[in-house]
């Protein structure tokens, strides 16, 4: 199904106040291949895998004797297991895989951690590397990462992080880079880049002014696309931007991504555009007092075309193939597990003169091109400033 776009009536604006509705715990694979959900109703929850990359969607559902509790946490592994976080007495949480075996739910039980302090203990987006698990919990003064899954003794404490984070977005295909929105004491709001692989050291990763609060919303790790929210363009009004991991260019903060009183917040990008960022599909959930739809837009789009949600969307959730298709997931009484198919509509011509605006100017004749460094991406100005000399 191609999206078509639809006009909106309203002039750009600022949208504060509006909440913005998380995703209904429905969380996919870094490959696209499983997702999980709670599924059931009222006291009878129970997990539920679904199976995205065959040749039609199907459920699987993994109850137990035991009903989950509306506030388990729950990510699938790129095997097909699901890993459920279960808050046991406020600070105890427990880990278990789950999986289908015969005509019942298998589980595995990999340990608990502790809370240091009040706050839940939530689960980060599904690892890259497609076989480890992350956990963390934010304490005003320090955030602790532990690996939950996918390590030989349970879950392990691998990073440490000084202040309070949120967020968590994967930086590399690894596993290895974890970005984190980051607020020291009563500071402005930065992400910075952790490093589990070295003890969660931590490098700045975005600061687009000293004042501004910063965060990194998705980030692909082929093309290098960032998808950001920040307030340096006008404090006090957070605004959606876009930059590259590593590029010299300006964050820019496009025009046709704010709507007059609606939350815009992405939650997926094309992957497979290797060093191709202004043409990766974005996908973006619009949230408004009428209700959810999708937005679609590319970097090198003049505009975000907005199309009605699919019947049975859950909001928040979907992913795209590297050819272009946005796949959302959908549930009805009719069709319990399903997928529905959007694409951007082509535009009839790309936005080329802003971009050779900002476009850094052809190396002489004979002169090599400057290389930009790859991650962390420690500045990201406002305007196109480049290193003297």
């Amino acid at each position: 199904m191609t999206a078509c776009a639809i006009e909106t009536a309203a002039e750009d604006g600022d949208h504060e106040g509006m909440p913005v509705r998380p995703p209904g715990g429905f969380a996919i694979t870094a490959n696209g291949a499983y997702a999980a959900r709670l599924a059931g109703s009222g006291d009878a929850l129970y997990a539920e895998r679904w199976t995205l990359d065959g040749p039609e969607p199907y459920a699987v559902p993994l109850p137990l004797d035991q009903p989950e509790e509306p506030d388990a946490r729950l990510v699938p592994l790129a095997d097909g297991r699901v890993l459920v976080c279960r808050a046991v007495d406020g600070r105890r949480h427990t880990f278990s895989l789950l999986y289908p075996t015969g005509p019942g739910t298998g589980e595995l039980q990999l340990g608990a951690v502790e809370a240091p302090g009040p706050g839940p203990v939530v689960l980060l987006p599904p690892s890259p590397d497609r076989s480890c698990a992350y956990a963390m919990h934010a304490g005003p003064e320090v955030t602790v990462v532990w690996l939950v899954a996918g390590g030989a003794f349970g879950p392990e404490r691998v990073a440490e992080v000084p202040g309070h984070c949120a967020g968590g977005v994967w930086l590399d295909r690894t596993g290895r880079m974890l970005a984190l929105d980051r607020r020291l004491g009563d500071g402005p709001v930065k992400t910075v880049a952790v490093d589990l692989e070295r003890g969660g050291e931590v490098s700045p990763l975005l600061q687009i002014t000293e004042t501004s609060d910063d965060r990194l919303l998705l980030a692909d790790p082929d093309s290098g696309l960032l998808l950001i929210r920040s307030d340096a363009p006008s404090p006090g009004h957070e605004r959606l931007g876009w930059g590259v991991l590593g590029s010299l260019l300006p964050v820019r903060f496009p025009e046709c991504l704010r709507l007059d009183d609606a939350a815009v917040t992405p939650f997926a990008v094309q992957p497979g555009q290797v060093l191709m960022p202004e043409s990766c599909g974005v996908a973006l959930r619009i949230d408004a007092a009428g209700g959810s739809w999708v937005g679609l837009w590319r970097p090198s789009g003049r505009r975000m075309h907005q199309v009605a949600a699919p019947p049975g969307w859950l909001a928040g959730a979907g992913a795209w193939s590297a050819e272009g298709v946005l796949r959302l997931p959908c549930s009805t009484p009719e069709l319990p597990c399903a997928l529905a198919g959007l694409t951007v509509p082509e535009e009839p011509e790309p936005l080329v003169e802003v971009e050779r605006e900002a476009a850094p100017a052809e190396a002489p004749e004979g002169e090599r091109p400057r290389v930009c460094r790859p991650v962390p991406l420690q500045q990201a100005p406002l305007t196109d400033r480049r290193p003297a000399g």
